[in-house]
């Protein structure tokens, strides 16, 4: 008996001794975190560093201890970049702007997003300044809305158009007797084209050049304005790479002087009268400047959907329809919530997943207005969460449709028969199964190419029904091609071109209301397993510490190749990973 006391007593007081712990953790958090008060200084100019991963939705963890612990990696969320410019337009103490940035961290839709922001900026008649030691293509076209444009003397610009490479497996498939089986609806879905064929199809081709050209084309447009350059004389700098040392931009225009950072520095200077204060957008940000305040009572849902869209709960960077729906119902739940508008970043995925959050934002629409924003992708699976909204607005460099189904599953038999390795089954029923280790059967191609056909059907009726056009004429713009935003809105697939801000403003005059207020969906908590997952290095996650290693242009092959394994069932997914550098 004493020794059961005894024990009782012990694991009482490991408890106890666990608990006062936790409050030490807490109190140091405080203590550490109560740091000074972020202060915008008179005669500031605002630093736009971009280099950071910009997402849509970059939400802060809303779990106390997480809070309390600033265990939440810092991050850029498009919409705090663009509230931060927008309240710079006003703050008397920002005089100016300075986009100083290495690299571009957003997509495409994002960073003209961004720079539609920037020449708003501009008609309140304060500057924007631009410097680098080197632009990238999509670092140059958002650096180009400033005033002046400033370039290091040993540094260049990277402009020569936009390219497309694809790598075709066929003939290594053929040689290794490693394969992927893949049943498909779609001339364009060319996702598992690599796998079928060894060079490029003619459909395929004419779809990249379509988009690629559509893209190249709001490149030079938006630059043309800026710069006062013709867009035959950008393609004829384009075409012989005249960006490619400073004398030669600074002939061409591409910018308006060669210049050390001391001597930006001093231009900077000049451009306020005195002596600069810069503050960098993560500092504007946290001091209170990433959000647009409002009193008013009437609320517009924005809800944010972004990344591939998996069967399941979801998170902040996978579309799952367990936290979509809920957030959908919430929002339709809220009295003061008015309209809900859904910002689709994804390049699709389960097909399955797609149609559950599809059926959940039929039934909202019905009792609230609905209107979608597409940001860089809102194709395949993406456009089939969007096609039913009141209003669809995208941008002009959104990629968008890709309307097509496919399966793909990997085979080995060649491979096993070479290395000697037979594989025999014992099944009770005669159903149409796979194995890895032996050849496809019709009987198990019929029965997938059956649910391919029908989930393809399903696909165009649903955009059929929400874009109120027939079945033949979706069909049409459909098997798989991949689409711009300028393109969508061509062939009927989208209604706007414009950004969120032009989505909500849609979502309010559907609403019929005046002021209003955002409500951002969902909101995010980490469990206690993960918010302790902390490396010796000082990473939250794994992914920070894979990032760190193998930096973030490796991370992200290394996250497409591993998020393949996640594809389970039918896809309803965009063929092609685009990247603009």
């Amino acid at each position: 008996m004493k020794f059961l006391r005894n024990l009782l007593a012990s694991i009482l007081g490991f408890f106890i001794s666990l608990f006062l712990l936790f409050c030490l953790f807490l109190l140091i958090a405080a203590i550490a975190g109560g740091g000074d008060e972020i202060v915008v200084k008179p005669n500031s100019v605002l630093e736009l560093d971009l280099a950071k991963q910009i997402k849509d939705y970059a939400p802060k963890d809303t779990s106390p201890l997480a809070q309390a612990l600033e265990l939440d990696s810092e991050k850029l969320s498009l919409d705090k970049v663009l509230n931060a410019i927008e309240n710079a337009q006003l703050d008397d103490n920002i005089k100016g702007i300075s986009i100083k940035t290495n690299a571009i961290g957003a997509g495409m839709a994002q960073t003209q997003a961004i720079r539609k922001k920037l020449e708003e900026f501009k008609e309140s008649g304060k500057f924007i300044y631009a410097y680098n030691d080197v632009y990238s293509q999509k670092n140059y076209y958002l650096s180009s809305v400033a005033d002046s444009l400033f370039l290091n003397p040993v540094g260049q610009i990277d402009f020569s158009g936009l390219s497309s490479e694809i790598l075709y497996y066929k003939d290594f498939e053929d040689k290794y007797g490693v394969k992927m089986e893949v049943v498909r609806h779609g001339k364009y879905k060319s996702a598992v084209e690599p796998y079928l064929e060894n060079k490029m199809s003619d459909a395929n081709r004419e779809q990249i050049t379509s988009f690629l050209t559509s893209i190249w084309s709001e490149f030079t447009s938006n630059i043309s304005k800026t710069r006062n350059i013709s867009v035959e004389q950008l393609n004829l700098i384009a075409d012989n790479s005249e960006g490619r040392n400073a004398e030669l931009a600074l002939k061409n225009k591409l910018i308006d002087g060669i210049i050390y950072k001391d001597e930006y520095t001093e231009k900077l200077n000049n451009a306020v009268d005195t002596k600069s204060n810069t503050i960098d957008l993560m500092d504007y940000i946290k001091s209170g400047k990433g959000r647009i305040s409002s009193t008013a009572k009437d609320k517009i849902a924005v809800i944010y959907a972004q990344g591939q869209i998996m069967y399941g709960e979801g998170n902040e960077d996978v579309i799952g329809q367990g936290m979509i729906n809920r957030a959908i119902k919430k929002a339709v739940k809220d009295k003061k919530v008015k309209a809900i508008v859904l910002r689709v970043n994804s390049p699709g995925g389960s097909a399955l997943a797609s149609e559950l959050i599809w059926r959940e934002l039929e039934l909202a629409k019905k009792e609230k207005p609905l209107v979608v924003s597409m940001g860089n992708l809102a194709a395949s699976g993406g456009y089939y969460i969007a096609c039913n909204a009141d209003v669809i607005v995208a941008e002009p460099t959104t990629i968008t449709g890709s309307i097509g189904v496919f399966g793909a599953l990997p085979n080995a038999y060649e491979l096993s028969q070479k290395m000697g390795i037979n594989a025999e089954q014992v099944s009770t029923n005669k159903s149409a199964s796979y194995s890895l280790f032996e050849p496809m059967d019709q009987k198990f191609y019929d029965v997938t190419k059956e649910g391919v056909e029908q989930i393809y059907t399903t696909f165009v009726n649903r955009v059929a029904t929400g874009r109120k056009m027939t079945f033949e004429k979706v069909d049409a713009i459909a098997q798989g091609r991949v689409w711009t935003g300028k393109e969508a809105l061509e062939n009927g697939l989208v209604d706007e071109l414009g950004g969120l801000e032009d989505a909500i403003n849609a979502a309010v005059q559907l609403a019929d209301i005046k002021s209003y207020r955002i409500r951002n969906y969902p909101s995010y908590k980490k469990d206690i397993k993960e918010m302790f997952n902390i490396s010796p290095f000082g990473k939250v996650n794994k992914e920070e510490i894979i990032k760190e290693a193998i930096g973030t242009e490796n991370y992200e092959l290394f996250r497409q190749i591993n998020e393949f394994k996640n594809m389970e069932g039918i896809q309803a997914r965009m063929p092609y990973v685009i990247q603009i550098k």
